[in-house]
């Protein structure tokens, strides 16, 4: 069974900084693609960053420079790294995997963890 289980949210100080961390089982970690979106009350959810097979990742311009992207194959676990946090970047933050990094982008991935919350107060 497919399990992606989001950790590390919690409430921090504006300019604080968080990890997040997705760790997945019940499936090929190495062969995923993955991504963080993120879902603030009465928004629409939003695509955060991505990162393919191979490495390579990219992330939407409101967090460029500050958000990091990354995974350890090893420990079958995608990170979010976020400094120089926001008020604005207050939200549920999920973890998403597909085959797919096309599926990634438009946000249509066949798997999805629970959320963690990420509260930055100013």
């Amino acid at each position: 069974q497919v399990q992606l289980v989001e950790s590390g949210g919690g409430s921090v100080q504006a300019g604080g900084s968080l990890r997040l961390s997705c760790a997945a089982s019940g499936f090929t970690f190495s062969a995923y693609c993955m991504g963080w979106f993120r879902q603030a009350p009465g928004k629409e959810r939003e695509r955060v960053a991505t990162i393919n097979i191979d490495g390579t990742t990219s992330a939407v311009d409101s967090v460029k420079g500050r958000f990091t992207i990354s995974k350890d194959n090893a420990k079958n676990t995608l990170y979010l790294q976020m400094n120089s946090l926001k008020p604005e970047d207050t939200a549920m933050y999920y973890c998403a995997a597909d085959r797919r990094i096309v599926s990634i982008w438009l946000g249509t991935a066949n798997y999805w963890g629970q959320g963690t919350q990420v509260t930055v107060s100013s």
